[in-house]
């Protein structure tokens, strides 16, 4: 069921789980994460970034795959695609591509640049019926060139963005893209408490979900976070597997080769993250 993110995350607030945002990258990656969820009827969101969009040949071929792929496998459960980081044009282009969830990232921007054009999405995405996240305070690491250093969002700032009526609001605790350094000083619930007590309802977003410890992301769904990203543990696991099934010389086997047979433990193992994600999140059996 192809929607968008807004009824999933309200649910998810007041239910007191997350949905998982999965980063999807090609064809395997998609009917994975969509059959997981099938398989344990959970919402989610599929994120793509503007890097993966370009690299899987424009976000209408994205839309139009996604949507073909919900209708072949009969896929049931609400499913939210959503661009992941976007400028402000490219929520334009992803709109009109079909999309029915959009991020705009302004954290880089000045604050009042950032609220700006926030409402003038807020507008456009209200009238076409699409959900809208935003975010206050970069997060760290790199996502497509875009390098955060892990900034603690302001509070006040969170407000004055959530009251420009976005569906969701990323906030910046201390959390990262990919593989999370030695030293890192873990995510800053203090600054997480005070952004939920100024936004209420608002669903709040944790990005950089691989690493995490799972105390920590339990307790971050306690404080109001209803979407939480995963993209690196993904890749990751895809690339174990991959490399496992070469390096035993399966590919040399028959016809092991083929990138149906190739592939195919690489997509199992996508399946299982997400799989220990949705547990985790809380969210098996809410679609």
């Amino acid at each position: 069921m192809y929607v968008s993110a807004k009824n999933m995350l309200i649910k998810a607030k007041a239910g007191h789980y997350a949905v998982p945002q999965i980063n999807i990258n090609n064809l395997e990656w998609t009917k994975a994460a969509l059959q997981t969820a099938q398989e344990l009827n959970a919402p989610i969101i599929l994120g793509v970034s503007e890097g993966a969009g370009k690299y899987m040949c424009g976000f209408q071929t994205v839309a139009d795959m996604v949507k073909a792929i919900i209708e072949g496998l009969g896929i049931t459960v609400p499913v939210a695609l959503h661009l992941d980081h976007g400028s402000y044009d490219a929520c334009y282009a992803c709109m009109d591509a079909g999309f029915l969830s959009v991020m705009f990232d302004g954290s880089h921007y000045p604050i009042e640049e950032n609220i700006e054009e926030t409402r003038e999405l807020v507008r456009v995405t209200g009238e076409r019926g699409i959900s809208l996240e935003a975010e206050v305070g970069s997060i760290g690491g790199e996502e497509d060139g875009v390098v955060g250093a892990g900034e603690v969002a302001d509070p006040a700032e969170c407000k004055q963005i959530a009251d420009l009526g976005v569906t969701m609001l990323a906030a910046g605790i201390g959390n990262i893209h990919g593989k999370y350094p030695e030293n890192w000083a873990g995510l800053d619930f203090g600054a997480l408490e005070a952004i939920q007590e100024l936004t209420g309802e608002m669903p709040l977003v944790l990005h950089g979900g691989t690493g995490i410890p799972e105390e920590m992301i339990r307790r971050a769904i306690e404080l109001g976070v209803s979407k939480i990203n995963v993209n690196t543990e993904c890749q990751l696991a895809f690339a174990a597997a991959t490399r496992g099934y070469i390096e035993a010389g399966k590919d040399l086997q028959g016809k092991g080769f083929d990138p149906r047979k190739l592939l195919a433990p690489g997509v199992e193992a996508i399946k299982a993250a997400v799989k220990e994600k949705m547990t985790l999140f809380g969210c098996v059996g809410k679609a």
